[in-house]
C-alpha cells in the first residue's frame, strides 16, 4: 500500500476515532471528575472564554505534540495529530459556531444531519447540572426520537431536572 494511502487512512481513522474519544471524555470526564471546568459550559452568561475552553487547549496541546513528534519523517504520529486537528476544526465549526453561536455564525439548520446534531446538543443542554444529560457526542448523534425518549425517562426517574423552557 502506498505511503500516501496509509497516511490518509491513519488521518481518516483518527478523525472518526476522535468522536468516540470525545464522547467518552464528555460523558465520563467532563460530566464526572472534570465537571469543575465543564460546568461553565452549562451555565448562562458565558463570556468570550469559559473555563471549559481549557479542554480545547489541553487537546490541542496533545495534537501539537503528536504533530511535532512525527514532523521529522511524517510518520504515523504526524497523521494522528493532523487527524485530531481536523476533528478539532470540525468541532469548532459545528459545536462552538453553529450550536453555541460563539462566533458570528448564525445558521440554524432546518433539515437533515446538521439539524439532528443541533437538536441533540440543545437537548444535552436542556438538563440543569451534570446528571441525567443525554447525547454526549459532538459530530454523531442518535436519532432525535431516541434522545427525546432518554431525556423523558431521565426526567421521569428523577435523574434529570430540565429547564421550564424545554418543550418536552
Amino acid at each position: 500500500m502506498s505511503t500516501w494511502l496509509v497516511n490518509a487512512l491513519i488521518l481518516s481513522v483518527t478523525v472518526v476515532g476522535m468522536e468516540y474519544f470525545a464522547w467518552a471524555m464528555h460523558r465520563y470526564v467532563m460530566h464526572g471528575w472534570g465537571w469543575g471546568w465543564h460546568r461553565s459550559h452549562h451555565e448562562p452568561g458565558r463570556g468570550l472564554l469559559e473555563k471549559n475552553d481549557r479542554y480545547a487547549l489541553v487537546f490541542a496541546g496533545i495534537a501539537i505534540g503528536f504533530i511535532v513528534h512525527g514532523a521529522a519523517d511524517h510518520g504515523p504520529t504526524y497523521w494522528i495529530g493532523m487527524g485530531a486537528t481536523v476533528y478539532g476544526v470540525l468541532y469548532f465549526i459545528v459545536h462552538d459556531g453553529m450550536v453555541h453561536k460563539r462566533w458570528p455564525f448564525r445558521y440554524i439548520p432546518r433539515k437533515g444531519y446538521l439539524k439532528r446534531l443541533y437538536q441533540a446538543h440543545r437537548m444535552h443542554h436542556a438538563v440543569h447540572g451534570r446528571e441525567g444529560c443525554v447525547s454526549f457526542g459532538f459530530l454523531i448523534a442518535p436519532p432525535i426520537q431516541t434522545i427525546r425518549a432518554q431525556l423523558k425517562e431521565n426526567i421521569r426517574s428523577g435523574r434529570a431536572r430540565v429547564s421550564e423552557q424545554w418543550p418536552g
